[in-house]
C-alpha cells in the first residue's frame, strides 16, 4: 500500500502526516501540483522481464499518458537482488545516484510494475516522501526539489516517462537535506 509521510524540512524526527489513504495521498500531492494515480497490474511479469516485455504489457496505459502529456520517449528499468559477484556494488552505486537532492528541467513520471522506491519530495519547507509501491503513477513536476532511495537491496521495475531522447537528467542542488530524513529501508521496515 502506498504511504505517504510528511516532515518539517528542520525537523525530521517530527512527524506531521503519516497516511495510506489514497484520497488523502492524492490530494496532499495534487496541492503540489503532483500527479499520484493506480493502474492495474499485469500479474504474470517474468520475474527477470525485459525493459521490451515491459513496455509490451502496458501499451495501452503507456500510451494514454504519453498522449495527454505529450511524452515521446518511454523505457522501463529494472532492478532485482541478485547473489551474483559485484551485484551489490552496483546495486549501491545506482541507489547513491538517485539520493542526493536534485531537480530536473522536465517533469519525472514514474509508474512501478513491480517493487517500491521512495520519492522525497521537499516543497514549501517540507518533505514529503511517496513510498510507490506496484500500480503507483508518480508525476513529479519540472523543477521539483526531490531525491529519491530504492534502498540497500532494490527491487522494482518502473516505467520512465520522457518529453525528449535525453532520458534522465539531474541538476544537484549540492544540499546534504537527504541524509537527514528517513531512508526507503527505515520507512519500509516491518512493511515487506
Amino acid at each position: 500500500m502506498t504511504l505517504l509521510t510528511v516532515w518539517p524540512d528542520d525537523r525530521p524526527g517530527e512527524i506531521a502526516l503519516r497516511t495510506e489513504d489514497p484520497a488523502v495521498i492524492t490530494g496532499e500531492l495534487g496541492r503540489l501540483g503532483v500527479r499520484f494515480e493506480r493502474w492495474d497490474l499485469i500479474e504474470d511479469l517474468p520475474r527477470e522481464v525485459t525493459p521490451e516485455q515491459v513496455l509490451a504489457a502496458y501499451e495501452e496505459p503507456i500510451a494514454k499518458v504519453s498522449a495527454a502529456e505529450g511524452y515521446t520517449f518511454v523505457d522501463a528499468v529494472r532492478m532485482t537482488p541478485s547473489d551474483e559477484p559485484g551485484w551489490a556494488a552496483t546495486a549501491a552505486e545506482a541507489r547513491q545516484k538517485f539520493l542526493a537532492e536534485h531537480t530536473h528541467d522536465d517533469d519525472e513520471d514514474r509508474f512501478f510494475a513491480r517493487g517500491s522506491g521512495v520519492f522525497y519530495l521537499h516543497v514549501g519547507g517540507k518533505v514529503y516522501a511517496v513510498l510507490c509501491e506496484a500500480g503507483d503513477l508518480l508525476s513529479v513536476p519540472a523543477n521539483t526539489t526531490h531525491w529519491f532511495d530504492m534502498g540497500t537491496r532494490p527491487d522494482y521495475v518502473s516505467i520512465r516517462f520522457f518529453h525528449d531522447d535525453g532520458g534522465w537528467v539531474g541538476d544537484f542542488t549540492g544540499a546534504t537535506l537527504a541524509e537527514d530524513f528517513p531512508g526507503f529501508d527505515e520507512l519500509t521496515a516491518g512493511r515487506y
